[in-house]
């Protein structure tokens, strides 16, 4: 004999995903009114996490907060390892974990978070998993985390020899884009962002697919407007897939906005992270584009055209990690991730993913060498 109850919870989540110049300029108010939205009439606590890449930005912090003393007090600005570094292992988390307890940081709180996708990760877990959750507002100063890494719902380190193996999902209290720090980047750090955009036009956009093509040249240039634009929309598609796929936390075994993360993933550990993420999905794309030709699920054309646009953009489609022996582990390590259950997205066309359940080592190997040639 048994007796179940049944416990149905139901929590909306919202947040802004802000645009704007010159966030930490004293005169914008759209930081402290995105802190303070929801309780105007109260003075808010931060502490400031900043990438080492932008440590400059210190300064204007401390600015800001003086011109808005009467709504925020900072409590304390912590310089962290930018890159890849600031997410490798625990120590980062375990960190900010203690000077969190020291300044008394609360469920009210906020921690603000300046830097690329790694620190963003990386404070956000140390946030998240803080008093069960501390409020976090985002800055993103990437391509790539304004208009993937930063406006999600995930964290996470890499730990124990696999990405992302500690994490957590926990929506951000906001996001605010801030164009004027992708000027702070390195070129190549600019484009390789730009992978991201490619990926989710293939996906899930082909008009967006076609207006990247048009603007190949002023992206690679990288041409304040354009780059705008590109965010805004590739943000758009990704919070839109979060919003509106169905399992915003992944507990199925899909991943549809994974396209070319399987290879990814594994080139961004064989090279010790000598690839960026960016350049790494790139590789992969243009590796699952090939394999979704050979696997008679695109037409060759617009594999063609996939390729030549990676290209365009200054992103590399090919680095010879994909020639050892080990690459298929990857696949086993992207399973993991998925529950179990292999889900690959590949290409039907253009603005169009779908999804197989097993890959051919065969056509990989074709794709390979494709690739290669």
């Amino acid at each position: 004999m048994s007796d179940t109850i049944v416990q149905r919870i139901s929590v909306p989540f919202e947040y802004p995903v802000v645009f704007t110049r010159g966030v930490l300029a004293p005169e914008n108010p759209v930081l402290v009114e995105t802190i303070a939205r929801r309780e105007p009439a109260r003075r808010h606590r931060i502490f400031v996490v900043i990438d080492d890449g932008v440590a400059a930005c210190a300064r204007d912090v401390e600015a800001y907060a003086a011109r808005h003393a009467d709504r925020l007090e900072l409590a304390a600005i912590e310089i962290v390892p930018g890159g890849e570094a600031a997410k490798d292992g625990m120590d980062g988390v375990i960190a900010l974990w203690r000077r969190l307890r020291e300044l008394g940081i609360d469920r009210h709180s906020f921690v603000v978070a300046i830097g690329g996708g790694a620190v963003l990760d990386m404070a956000g877990f140390a946030a998240a998993t803080c008093h069960r959750g501390v409020r976090v507002v985002r800055l993103p100063t990437t391509v790539l985390a304004q208009n993937d890494a930063g406006i999600g719902v995930k964290n996470g380190v890499n730990w124990l020899g696999a990405k992302n193996f500690a994490g957590a999902f926990a929506p951000p209290w906001a996001v605010i884009n801030d164009s004027r720090f992708l000027a702070t980047l390195a070129p190549r750090d600019r484009i390789a962002g730009m992978a991201e955009a490619v990926k989710v036009a293939l996906i899930r956009d082909a008009d967006f697919f076609a207006w990247l093509e048009g603007a190949a040249a002023a992206l690679a240039a990288f041409e304040l407007d354009a780059v705008e634009r590109m965010v805004r929309r590739c943000a758009e598609l990704h919070l839109a897939h979060i919003a509106e796929g169905g399992d915003p936390f992944e507990l199925g075994s899909a991943r549809p906005l994974d396209f070319g993360h399987w290879a990814a993933h594994h080139l961004e550990i064989a090279t010790a992270h000598a690839l960026r993420h960016g350049e790494a999905v790139a590789i992969g794309m243009a590796l699952d584009t090939r394999y979704s030709i050979e696997a008679g699920l695109l037409d060759a054309r617009d594999g063609d055209r996939i390729v030549a646009l990676i290209a365009r953009l200054g992103l590399p489609v090919w680095h010879d990690a994909l020639l050892e022996p080990d690459l298929l582990d990857g696949i086993d390590e992207f399973r993991e991730h998925l529950g179990g259950d292999l889900c690959v997205t590949m290409l039907a066309a253009i603005g169009r993913g779908v999804e197989v359940r097993s890959i051919d080592e065969a056509l990989v190997a074709r794709a390979i060498a494709r690739l290669r040639s």
